[in-house]
């Protein structure tokens, strides 16, 4: 007799395992694969992760390897052009935006493999809309280094101001794709009350969404400091205060670190404490992300 393990990725033969009560198990995780999602497709644990992630979503797979390409142009620039822009190498930021995007692609494709693959299909407008936010603003960043201008906070000319203005347009729809996919995961989880990890998805996305909104409106209004002493290597934040960078990069990537929070607690800690555990994790996170915007605002 064989077992067939089927998850919204992956479907195969595989002998079956049963525990000392007789329940069926997921080979790939010792764990039942039903009443333990979403952890088989939350996992990282594939044979094929690269085939995995085209089948969950395909466009904002081969995107994000457009833009980790175009990072490693970017450095090469970064090694030929000595040209600075307050402090830094002009190519700097276009870097990090590249590399930041190809991660934030990658993380919404790989989450939408908690959907169906018909439910997939409904989220193309959400796809579209983060390539295109977020190709807008590669481009006007990377086009600003190369001609030695600042991209941020530029309003020398009306045609500048507007371009920054569209930049800021562009990040909240960007950022509101993560509560879009939010919302689907929840409302289409195949089991109810959703469990430890399938709260963490959703808790991060809507974070990542919201913190990473209203810290890039505190990026916006406030100029950062110069990339110089006291700068932290290669990222040139400042903790010292007047920098909201780093609650930015906090509250962007939520929907990261907190499902990979959420699948620790409900793959390894006891029920009775895996939900409480999260919720005490999530306030800390948010502490932690209010701290970074005081000392900013500071």
């Amino acid at each position: 007799m064989l077992l067939t393990v089927s998850t919204f990725d992956y479907k195969m033969q595989i002998p079956p395992t049963f525990t000392s009560e007789g329940v069926i198990v997921d080979p790939f995780l010792n764990i039942p694969p039903v009443t333990q999602w979403p952890l088989p497709d939350l996992s990282l644990r594939h044979a094929t992760p690269w085939s995995t992630l085209l089948a969950r979503q395909r466009l904002l797979t081969w995107f994000a390897l457009v833009m980790l390409g175009c990072a490693a142009v970017a450095v090469v620039m970064a090694v030929l052009d000595d040209r600075l822009i307050r402090g830094a190498n002009l190519w700097l930021k276009p870097i990090k935006f590249m590399l930041s995007t190809a991660v934030f692609a990658l993380t919404t494709a790989w989450l939408m493999g908690l959907l169906a693959p018909a439910q997939r299909q409904k989220m193309r407008g959400m796809v579209w809309v983060l390539i295109v936010t977020a190709l807008f603003e590669v481009i006007y960043i990377t086009v600003a280094a190369a001609v030695g201008t600042e991209s941020h906070h530029n309003t020398r000319t009306p045609f500048a101001a507007i371009l920054f203005g569209l930049m800021a347009v562009a990040a909240v729809a960007l950022t509101a794709t993560q509560g879009i996919l939010a919302w689907a995961i929840w409302r289409n989880a195949p089991v109810t009350p959703l469990p430890v990890a399938a709260q963490a998805v959703v808790v991060g996305l809507v974070l990542s969404g919201l913190l990473g909104t209203v810290s890039g409106f505190l990026l916006g209004g406030q100029q950062p400091p110069l990339y110089g002493e006291g700068a932290l290597p290669l990222l040139g934040w400042h903790l010292t205060g007047g920098d909201g960078r780093p609650a930015h990069f906090l509250g962007l990537h939520a929907h990261q670190l907190l499902p990979l929070f959420g699948f620790c607690l409900q793959r390894y800690a006891s029920p009775v404490i895996a939900t409480p555990a999260l919720w005490t994790g999530i306030m800390a996170y948010m502490g932690m992300w209010w701290g970074l915007m005081w000392l900013a605002l500071g």
